[in-house]
């Protein structure tokens, strides 16, 4: 490392990350850019192995939560920013150091929002989940062409995977349609591909209701409406122990479920919900949601009087996404209150 590349005394530094070449700019306690640096991977952790203690910014992005690991265990306080929340703050034009720079001065800013740093568990069990989700649109992508191809010859499936799944074996068998033998074959490799698929994600979802079954946390989060493995542990990947969000409506705004505001001259405008966020995750707390509006047994749940009043109010779409918004509001108690539960009959909030 060069004379040049050593540390200074900085307050902050910001880091650009890229895939063998970082950028790091820091500042002084006037918020003043004292160092401009660039480093290989290898050469990045040992710069500031010889830094003493100081406050260190990155955005968002792949690898940035192994690199503010590596940097917690030396010692430093590491923040990982939105990249949306970093733009603002670069000047003029753009390139790898400006970035850095405008890394540095964010992280400074007494408002500024976070990326909670995960632990290895939680990386492993989100990326269990992110392949299931392709794994789920790729069968949808095979069903929707095999359906396609089969309306090429007058052959019309019922809606829906399930439907799908129960019929298609019955039309490849039937010799008195018009597939033709070539349409037939490739109809045939395709529904294999299919079933291999299915047994994949059998698979994953096993895995998936194993830790949660282990998990103590994932336990109680199931005890909410709308919430099962799936679910639960897809919020310990995302949320953690949920600690980042001072208030329960800041994880439901995290999640995109409360209202976008455009609000002016002491007019107040709500529009639609934000659906900001995860949107894997917003996806199933809706979905969940939308069960409980239909199956939840409302005479035994604390939640079937105020669904009742919504829904003599409002449409069943909005009544499921207002719900989606209060099983959020519980989950965020349950991660931060060790022990609690879902209650049917007690109010959680008192």
């Amino acid at each position: 490392m060069s004379i040049r590349n050593q540390p200074r005394d900085a307050a902050v530094f910001g880091v650009d990350i890229g895939k063998t070449v970082f950028h790091v700019v820091g500042l002084n306690a006037a918020h003043a850019p004292i160092q401009k640096a660039t480093f290989r991977r290898e050469t990045l952790l040992q710069f500031f192995e010889r830094a003493s203690p100081v406050l260190v910014g990155m955005e968002a992005c792949p690898g940035s939560q192994r690199l503010a690991r590596k940097l917690q265990a030396m010692g430093h306080t590491v923040r990982i920013v939105p990249a949306q929340f970093v733009k603002p703050f670069v000047k003029s034009n753009k390139n790898d150091i400006i970035d850095a720079e405008a890394i540095a001065e964010a992280v400074t800013r007494p408002t500024m929002r976070f990326v909670e740093i995960r632990t290895p568990e939680q990386i492993d069990l989100q990326a269990l989940h992110r392949v299931r989700d392709r794994m789920i649109a790729h069968r949808t992508r095979l069903i929707s062409q095999m359906r396609a191809f089969c309306l090429e010859y007058g052959i019309a499936i019922h809606q829906g995977a399930g439907k799908f799944k129960a019929e298609i074996p019955r039309v490849l068998s039937d010799e008195t349609n018009e597939l033709t033998a070539s349409m037939r074959r490739i109809l045939t490799e395709v529904h294999g591909e299919m079933i291999e698929l299915e047994q994949r994600i059998a698979t994953i979802n096993r895995e998936i209701e194993d830790i949660a079954a282990r998990s103590d946390t994932a336990r109680r989060l199931m005890t909410v409406p709308g919430i099962g493995p799936l679910a639960s542990t897809a919020l310990l990947a995302a949320a953690g122990s949920g600690r980042q969000f001072a208030k329960a409506r800041d994880l439901a705004a995290w999640l995109g479920l409360v209202p976008r505001e455009h609000s002016t001259g002491g007019k107040t405008k709500l529009l639609g919900i934000s659906k900001r966020g995860n949107k894997y995750l917003r996806r199933m707390i809706v979905h969940g949601a939308r069960s409980c509006v239909t199956h939840l047994d409302r005479s035994r749940d604390r939640l079937g009087p105020w669904l009742d009043g919504l829904e003599s109010r409002m449409h069943k779409n909005k009544v499921t996404v207002a719900l989606a918004a209060k099983i959020a509001r519980i989950v965020w108690v349950i991660l931060t209150k060790p022990g609690a539960t879902y209650e049917r009959r007690v109010s959680v909030f008192g």
